[in-house]
């Protein structure tokens, strides 16, 4: 089903929010050399969970942190909803995901170029799973 305009709205206002607030966060405690960026929000039609798909650099480090990004939620949904609150009347739940989406493009482009075949190993391009 496709989004609303309403949906769109809010996912754009509550992505571009998002990246400024973890940036922020991850800067004031001291993690140099991570880089994390929102690459993409949904929510629900009755908007009331938003899914939070961030990209982490690098990639070792990124089910760690979207692990901790899950316990502090509710810290990121306050610092949002403060940013928001003229914007949205009721701020949605946040739910974060890992994005792998960068590490499975690189994982075909090796394949293409020859580096790894898939054909001789098929273990190296493993089915995806929807989420």
């Amino acid at each position: 089903m496709e989004e609303s305009n309403r949906q769109k709205k809010i996912a754009g206002v509550l992505q571009s929010d998002l990246a400024n607030v973890l940036q922020n966060m991850l800067r004031e405690a001291g993690q140099m050399g991570i880089i994390i960026s929102v690459s993409k929000v949904s929510v629900t039609t009755d908007l009331s969970i938003a899914k939070v798909y961030v990209s982490v650099f690098p990639a070792d480090k990124a089910e760690t942190i979207v692990v901790e990004l899950n316990k502090i939620k509710s810290n990121i949904k306050h610092q949002i909803a403060q940013l928001t609150k003229h914007q949205l009347r009721k701020m949605p739940d946040l739910f974060f995901y890992n994005d792998d989406s960068l590490e499975y493009i690189e994982k075909i482009d090796k394949a293409v170029k020859g580096e790894e075949n898939p054909l001789k190993n098929p273990d190296l391009l493993p089915k995806r799973k929807k989420s």
